[in-house]
């Protein structure tokens, strides 16, 4: 498989976070029209701004399901596959809480170009219960889809307990074959401590993403990082809640670039 940037360039991906979907408990009964206008603008601020990538999460469908029911992997997959008719840049899915291989089907079926998995291995223990990954069923699905989707995993993802050390989760993760690895904070939003990036690096061999808490003045902190998925900080006055602000993610290209000398 393989990663849609070289990890040299430092890819920015920008969250696409979906407003509540139809069939949530905080779901409109509007259908999808309202969901795909904020997609599709969202995708466009990203665009504008210069971000390498986007990925699309369920993040208003809270409080979520350890596993998406069948009318959440619909809508993702409408919503994906609009999106990637119309991007310019690679697109990718994360289905929360960690519904890894739901990502793998929409991913590989609407023409997505990675997934990100919250639990790709392991167990850890989170507000909706214990989940454990699912490195081989995902795997699975992706050489049965014939597809060549990349795998994004977390390690100690954020709003979870572990009880394994950061290396050990990082060389567990590594031996179940994802592309990267994704190192995040506490929470939605908090940063990454800049150490834990070289930690999970030397213990996995593999790219290492931050998946939170970057923004234009925090980028630098994070020399040894391959990639930064950021949400929080591309949105207009830094709401997550908020549509993306192109300005904001024009700042923090810039000061990406800066990190490429």
């Amino acid at each position: 498989m393989g990663l849609p940037w070289h990890p040299s360039s430092r890819p920015l991906i920008g969250v696409i976070h979906l407003p509540p979907l139809p069939g949530t408990p905080r779901g409109s009964l509007e259908g999808l029209d309202p969901v795909l206008a904020r997609s599709q603008a969202d995708l466009g601020a990203l665009e504008a701004g210069g971000a390498d990538g986007a990925i699309v999460e369920n993040f208003g469908d809270a409080p979520f399901r350890k596993k998406a029911d069948p009318a959440t992997v619909a809508a993702l997959a409408i919503v994906v596959r609009d999106l990637v008719r119309r991007a310019r840049i690679p697109l990718g899915v994360n289905v929360l809480r960690s519904d890894g291989v739901a990502a793998m089907a929409i991913a590989s079926l609407a023409g997505a170009s990675f997934i990100r998995v919250n639990v790709f291995a392991g167990t850890a223990f989170t507000d909706q219960g214990i989940i454990e990954g699912e490195a081989r069923e995902i795997l699975e699905l992706r050489r049965a889809l014939g597809g060549d989707v990349a795998v994004l995993a977390d390690v100690h993802v954020k709003h979870a307990v572990h009880f394994e050390t950061l290396a050990q989760a990082a060389r567990d993760a590594a031996r179940n074959g994802p592309d990267a690895l994704i190192v995040t904070g506490g929470a939605t939003g908090d940063p990454a401590v800049p150490a834990d990036i070289r930690v999970a690096k030397d213990a996995s061999g593999l790219p290492v993403f931050v998946g939170s808490g970057v923004g234009a003045d925090r980028i630098g902190l994070y020399p040894h990082a391959d990639g930064f998925i950021v949400g929080t900080a591309l949105k207009v006055d830094g709401r997550v809640g908020n549509p993306v602000d192109p300005p904001r993610v024009r700042a923090l290209v810039k000061a990406r670039d800066r990190l490429l000398g």
